[in-house]
């Protein structure tokens, strides 16, 4: 079974919470590190380990360098969810 964008970001939504230490924080297709203070270096590192845990996927250092948005995050996950079920 694939997830749908709407399932990763429902998904997501805790996880960003936990991260960024804000419980009402609802991540958004279109937000961007910009949208959220909290979002530095750091954070994404965590991020990222955090998801990488979650969904149970890998992504390399560029990769989540190159993501610019939650959209760009989700279709990531996407790609390596579906990766993993083949």
């Amino acid at each position: 079974m694939s997830l749908t964008d709407n399932d990763i970001l429902a998904q997501l939504t805790e996880i960003f919470r936990d991260v960024f230490d804000d419980q009402t924080l609802v991540p958004e297709m279109d937000m961007t590190a910009d949208d959220i203070p909290e979002w530095d270096s750091m954070s994404q590192v965590t991020l990222a380990v955090e998801v990488e845990h979650h969904f149970k996927v890998k992504f390399k250092s560029a990769e989540m360098e190159e993501l610019r948005s939650v959209r760009d995050l989700v279709e990531l996950i996407k790609s390596r969810a579906t990766a993993a079920a083949a």
